[in-house]
């Protein structure tokens, strides 16, 4: 049986965050940086005008790292007032897939407070959700788990 990482393990909290601009952008970012997930979990309801992912994400956050090693907890990821969803070098349906998140980024658009939501994934690929306005939430859902790596993710150059 595995000892996994217990919330009340250092009286940790789970994320419960949101953005409404670029800046509080940043935070989210880089607290999702190197979340991985199956293309599978991505889901978009274009009738209710909202786009979500089921994330595996590293917790950067967690200063008790030394006492019991590297962890993730699932994480869902939800853009609001999303208008059109597009990607680039990923199958939608390929399961079998893992994608790595690098990096959550917000383009202003021609009509402000619209703009696009950028989703950068290693190897290249990306989503971007064009949306009428910022509004962005990252919520932790799980209780953390030991990394299935035991590391810390790195990144080279």
């Amino acid at each position: 049986m595995s000892n996994d990482a217990r919330f009340e393990d250092g009286a940790e909290k789970p994320l419960n965050l949101g953005a409404l601009d670029a800046e509080d952008l940043t935070v989210i970012s880089a607290l999702a940086q190197d979340a991985v997930f199956p293309a599978t979990e991505m889901l978009w309801r274009p009738n209710d005008r909202r786009f979500a992912l089921l994330l595996n994400r590293f917790r950067w956050e967690d200063d008790g790292r030394d006492q019991h090693g590297a962890e993730r907890v699932q994480a869902v990821l939800v853009v609001e007032n999303v208008t059109a969803v597009a990607s680039q070098g990923i199958d939608p349906k390929d399961g079998d897939t893992i994608l790595s998140l690098l990096s959550v980024t917000f383009e202003p658009g021609p009509e402000e407070p619209g703009g696009y939501v950028l989703l950068t994934l290693a190897g290249d690929g990306g989503i971007r959700l064009a949306v009428e306005a910022l509004e962005l939430r990252l919520r932790d859902v799980t209780r953390p788990y030991r990394a299935p790596s035991g590391h810390v993710p790195g990144h080279e150059g």
